[in-house]
């Protein structure tokens, strides 16, 4: 009924001639790593746009802001140790960490800090809000891109993928449980929750569909 919403109907990751062939592929193409690390600049743009709009984190953003108020270190600082400390559990779950894993850990945690270090806060509701959106979409272009390199999961995504394979428990009732877990974690220790957080958890979903769907259709 509505051509342009096609792209909420994709279902698989696209392989496009950049694609890794196998998550842990230590040899992978240098154009592999070059969209890599794109996809990965522009999650962490986004997750820190969504940061500086002050209008409520994601998730795992929110964890991240806690213990940086807590314990005096930057966010990015904060999102390294987190994702550090979840590839720990990796261990135990007996998850196997690709190039894209150890890169994740550490672009993101350096585009955040940047990012947060040359943008203040905009000063207009609109304009906060506004930044809120172009956050969530970003964040989803850059899964998307991420998510086609085919290179291994983030931390996260593989704290929930082993936790679901040991458990047996459905892929839903764990990532929901993991984010329920860390934003209350997060806003215990003093991370930002607002209309943004609900923004992101419900936008983010068609975001990263929509970034699968331009990355097929751009990139070759």
């Amino acid at each position: 009924m509505f051509p342009f919403l096609n792209f909420l109907k994709i279902n698989h990751i696209p392989k496009k001639s950049w694609s890794s062939e196998s998550p842990l592929n230590f040899k992978p193409k240098y154009k592999t790593l070059l969209f890599l690390s794109l996809g990965l600049f522009c999650f962490g743009l986004g997750e820190a746009l969504l940061l500086i709009s002050s209008t409520g984190n994601s998730p795992w953003l929110v964890l991240s802001e806690g213990l940086s108020l807590k314990t005096g270190l930057t966010v990015g600082s904060s999102t390294f140790i987190i994702s550090f400390i979840v590839l720990f559990f990796w261990i135990f779950l007996k998850q196997k960490p690709g190039i894209g894993t150890i890169l994740n850990t550490f672009i993101i945690a350096a585009v955040i800090d940047l990012t947060s270090y040359f943008f203040d806060p905009p000063s207009s509701v609109f304009n906060r809000y506004f930044l809120t959106i172009i956050s969530v979409l970003l964040v989803g272009f850059g899964s998307g891109i991420y998510l086609v390199a085919n290179l291994g999961p983030g931390p996260r995504d593989g704290l929930m993928t082993g936790l679901t394979r040991v458990t047996g428990y459905p892929i839903s009732y764990v990532r929901a449980s993991l984010e329920i877990t860390v934003v209350l974690l997060g806003w215990y220790l003093g991370g930002t929750l607002g209309l943004g957080t609900l923004i992101f958890a419900f936008g983010i979903g068609p975001a990263v569909a929509l970034g699968l769907s331009i990355v097929n259709k751009l990139s070759n």
